[in-house]
């Protein structure tokens, strides 16, 4: 899971956890966990009225014997654009005036090692902010990882099906979907109502 905020992806992450040996979360979204582990995230995107969620939901997954994996390392700037001057910190340790923008090298690494080991995986939103090509890595090395994978990899829409397509990989997915937010819909458990008339049939 990546992209911007929990907000969006709060009934996925839940449902997930019911389901999941692994879940993996990156991009913005991600602060907002670092956060409820106390850590230190300067200028990142944090929802911190999802801070007690985020919270909730680490507890869930360790109850739960899921491998919760958050970034360990972030390429952080101080102006968002992409030429600006970055580095690379802990992640809980991001400090006041920088903003996160992508995964760091020791994090793609630690995602990757643990997307190689997977059946199948689902795949939704960008790891850092793929909109500019300096930060763009994490997302373009978790689209290489699942290229090379032998099992089931499923793109669920939006920025993570452009990242595919855009890096020509589209054709090493079993599937992509276009429709991120069925996608989203559909992993939160509910019933799409296509999917609902072609059952009945």
């Amino acid at each position: 899971m990546g992209g911007a905020k929990v907000n969006d992806k709060i009934n996925v992450i839940n449902n997930l956890l019911e389901k999941v040996d692994i879940l993996v979360i990156g991009g913005g979204m991600a602060y907002t966990f670092i956060k409820a582990l106390g850590g230190t995230v300067g200028d990142s995107l944090l929802e911190a009225d999802k801070v007690e969620y985020a919270k909730e939901m680490l507890e869930k997954a360790e109850k739960k014997g899921v491998k919760l994996l958050l970034p360990i390392d972030t390429v952080i700037v101080k102006e968002f654009k992409n030429e600006a001057e970055s580095d690379i910190v802990p992640t809980g340790l991001i400090p006041d005036g920088w903003m996160g923008v992508d995964i760091g090298p020791k994090t793609i690494e630690l995602f990757s090692d643990a997307l190689k080991t997977a059946k199948t995986v689902v795949w939704n939103g960008p790891m850092g902010v793929f909109e500019f090509s300096n930060f763009a890595k994490g997302t373009e090395a978790i689209a290489h990882v699942l290229a090379e994978l032998d099992g089931t990899t499923i793109i669920g829409g939006g920025d993570s099906a452009a990242a595919v397509n855009q890096l020509g990989y589209g054709d090493k997915m079993s599937h992509i979907s276009t429709g991120g937010g069925a996608s989203l819909e559909f992993l939160e458990g509910k019933e799409l109502p296509g999917v609902a008339a072609v059952n009945d049939k």
